[in-house]
């Protein structure tokens, strides 16, 4: 039975109830003094021993209430404290200022195998000399690779600090948490999550958008890797993620790492990792890389074209067999990891000439998908850029801006060289610049083009009627100089049956 005894507090009064209760010779399992209250944990105290108790209790100057709890303070305290450890899926474990275990969760005493309490951190993590870098820093380390029971994991430290006389704080220990590698991938992950779930980033209606969404939902379900190809700017790694939300591996890390932006030597560590002492400032304990990062998720291999010869053998190893070796490492590492990869370039032609290995490019492009131009997306481009400029009113907090139809014919009849991300950058500029709510056709920073100078110096029907003139006058213009369908869609970067329709849409003479 747990009882709860209220008091004035005078000098003296907690010695006269606890002496009633030794004078019973009552079993007591705990009492918690917080004075005016003391909380008393007897399981031998019977009802009829309570009611002569109650009494004898009262009769101490000074008690005010006598009472039955459930539970004391501490215990419950405790009972919280247990149930916010097991609660916690990482390992996790406090230790005193001397740097010896006081408390593990279930997590980490399930990978120690045995109670680590009373150990040192570097008896634990075999490694002493972390264990004197911990008390040199007062527990302020950053965060580094450690190795328990031949798992390799990511060690965080937080001091811990307690009141002393004066309002003082001094050092009382440290919280150290453990992680997976994956763990912190997903945190990564989730700075990078931009919201929109499966393929819903990838605005518009047009005919190819819509094949792209759908041959995109079947291969993003196969568990293999996939190639995905077009121009810079079309939103290749927007797929990529698509790709990812929809899989199985949605609840995973999605890493990305571009090629063509790092050199060789920083490009392979991010990928691959590199182990203690691997070369000179390398972060001691060694770093996982982006593939032990992601285990069981996906990494995004952007403008894999650029990846460096031996690059290409080392990627070519683990997508053999799912294992590879740290820079500088001797063990292999094994991880569950799906690979995509997006280029602009055409790795067909590279296999012929040399520059790309061609059975990587066979492992690579085991499925595959085409990210449409944007100029063989028309019917979008006005979604896109109302979207954009949306968007970019809403950036720099200005009031909402609108196209004017005069933009049109120019917006639609643009090549757009560098896709959906030079549309972009186009309308971020009108919006930034525009004075007026209304943005024209000089705020727009592109190219002049014949539907544009139309659109300035003569009237227009309707906007169907200005893109269909230019495009007309484009290929007659063209067509005696590159007399096929092939030589036009080479010509004007595009493909060649959209050039054939064209040309029969508009009856040019010796179409192919």
């Amino acid at each position: 039975m747990r009882i709860h005894v209220t008091f004035i507090d005078r000098v003296g009064i907690t010695q006269e109830v606890l002496a009633l209760l030794g004078g019973r010779n009552l079993n007591l399992d705990a009492v918690e003094m917080v004075p005016p209250n003391v909380y008393i944990d007897a399981p031998t105290l019977r009802p009829e021993v309570l009611d002569e108790l109650r009494e004898a209790l009262f009769k101490v100057h000074g008690v005010k209430a006598v009472t039955i709890v459930d539970i004391l303070p501490g215990q419950r305290r405790h009972l919280q404290l247990d149930a916010l450890l097991a609660a916690m899926t990482d390992p996790v474990l406090a230790v005193d200022s001397q740097g010896r275990v006081l408390l593990a969760n279930p997590a980490l005493l399930e990978l120690c195998g045995q109670p680590p309490e009373g150990l040192g951190i570097g008896e634990l993590f075999a490694d002493p000399q972390l264990q004197t870098e911990m008390l040199e820093q007062g527990f302020r380390l950053p965060m580094r690779e450690i190795t328990l029971k031949g798992q390799a994991l990511l060690l965080d430290a937080q001091p811990i600090s307690e009141s002393v006389d004066g309002g003082a704080r001094r050092l009382a220990g440290g919280l150290l948490s453990l992680y997976a590698p994956s763990r912190i991938g997903e945190r990564l992950a989730a700075l990078h999550h931009d919201h929109a779930e499966g393929f819903d980033s990838l605005l518009g209606d047009s005919a190819p958008i819509r094949n792209l969404k759908t041959r995109a939902q079947r291969v993003a379900t196969l568990d293999a890797p996939l190639l995905i190809q077009g121009e810079t700017g079309t939103g290749k790694e927007l797929v990529a993620r698509g790709c990812h939300a929809i899989s199985t591996r949605r609840t995973a890390p999605f890493l990305a790492l571009n090629c063509a932006a790092l050199p060789e030597n920083l490009a392979e560590s991010e990928l691959f990792g590199y182990a203690p002492g691997a070369f000179t400032g390398a972060q001691r304990g060694g770093k996982p890389g982006l593939l032990e990062l992601a285990n069981q998720g996906t990494v995004f291999l952007d403008e894999i074209g650029e990846m460096s010869p031996y690059l290409q053998a080392k990627l070519l190893r683990f997508l053999s067999d799912g294992t590879f070796r740290r820079v500088g490492g001797e063990h292999e590492v094994k991880v569950n990891v799906r690979i995509l990869s997006a280029t602009h370039r055409d790795l067909e032609k590279m296999v012929n000439e040399g520059a790309f290995r061609e059975d990587l490019f066979y492992r690579l492009n085991v499925l595959n998908l085409e990210v449409p131009p944007l100029r063989e997306r028309g019917q979008d481009i006005l979604l896109l850029a109302r979207h954009f400029m949306q968007q970019a009113c809403a950036q720099i907090q200005r009031l909402p801006c609108r196209l004017t139809p005069d933009t049109y014919p120019a917006l639609l009849s643009n090549r757009w060289p560098g896709n959906v991300r030079q549309l972009q950058n186009v309308i971020f500029r009108a919006a930034a610049i525009c004075e007026s709510n209304l943005v024209q056709i000089d705020d727009l920073d592109i190219a002049s083009t014949a539907v544009a100078a139309q659109q300035n110096h003569g009237d227009v029907n309707s906007l169907e009627a200005a893109v269909a003139e230019f495009e007309k006058a484009l290929l007659v213009k063209l067509y005696p100089s590159h007399p096929s369908t092939r030589q036009l869609a080479a010509r004007l970067h595009t493909s060649h049956s959209a050039i054939a329709m064209r040309l029969r849409k508009y009856g040019i003479p010796g179409k192919g």
